[in-house]
């Protein structure tokens, strides 16, 4: 099943994906997130062409994987980073890239949903805590990067964290063996340094995950500077194809 959430006539509506296009389910009643596993579609089809997709889920917090990009990361401690919920956008909304940040990188990634409270999981089973699957853009500052080493600044501008276009609920999905790709060029997801259950363990050990909450597992490809113009699109197999546009933002002088 295909979660979305989108924008018609003025509302936004939770549905889930029908074939060729949505069919609504009382955005109301659906709370928790989880709670669309159960959830009978009600009303009519609407056709994707008539509606505006939006970022899948608004998570409370986003937590992304620290140095877990290749297996040479397994030789330095885990860590992670946050990301604000005001980062998120949804498909085709625009990064906005600041005039005075200097270089500007997409990562593609895979990125799972969170779909019950989740404390101390363990890497085995650490799976049935999640509710799905998604496509995201870690944008990240570089320059800021380098002198930061939280990365909450180069990581956390307001339209840093692209997701979508849904949330993939099929348990056959298999996280850690999926092809991600940024543009043109993909890798592996088995690439990565770690598992997706050993990096929910980790998380977990120390923070309680909530439902909604968006878990960012890594880049396993190249990244790529952005510039003013262009469209940069992340796909994984099996999921689809996450598009935005890049815009350069002037921003005004302020104290550093």
């Amino acid at each position: 099943m295909r979660i979305v959430r989108y924008w018609d006539a003025g509302v936004v509506q939770t549905g889930v994906l029908v074939g060729g296009g949505e069919r609504e389910t009382s955005a109301n009643r659906v709370q928790p997130v989880a709670s669309l596993i159960d959830t009978t579609p009600i009303g009519p089809d609407v056709a994707l062409e008539r509606v505006r997709l939006l970022a899948p889920v608004i998570p409370r917090v986003v937590v992304g994987m620290a140095h877990n990009t290749g297996v040479a990361d397994r030789l330095l401690p885990p860590s992670a980073f946050l990301k604000p919920a005001g980062s998120v956008i949804g498909p085709l909304d625009a990064i906005e890239v600041p005039d005075d940040i200097g270089r500007v990188d997409a990562e593609a990634e895979l990125a799972a949903v969170i779909g019950r409270r989740a404390r101390d999981l363990h890497p085995a089973t650490a799976l049935d805590a999640v509710l799905g699957w998604t496509c995201a853009n870690d944008v990240t500052a570089r320059d800021l990067q380098a002198n930061d080493d939280c990365w909450t600044r180069a990581k956390g501008y307001d339209t840093f964290t692209p997701l979508g276009p849904w949330v993939e609920t099929d348990p056959a999905f298999d996280p850690d063996d999926v092809v991600v790709r940024l543009d043109e060029i993909g890798a592996t997801s088995g690439g990565l340094a770690r598992s997706v259950g050993e990096v929910l363990a980790y998380l977990t050990s120390f923070m309680t995950l909530d439902v909604g909450d968006v878990v960012l597992l890594g880049a396993p490809g190249p990244s790529r500077p952005l510039h003013d113009g262009d469209v940069v699109s992340v796909t994984v197999a099996g999921l689809g194809t996450l598009r935005n546009p890049v815009r350069l933002r002037q921003t005004l002088a302020v104290a550093r």
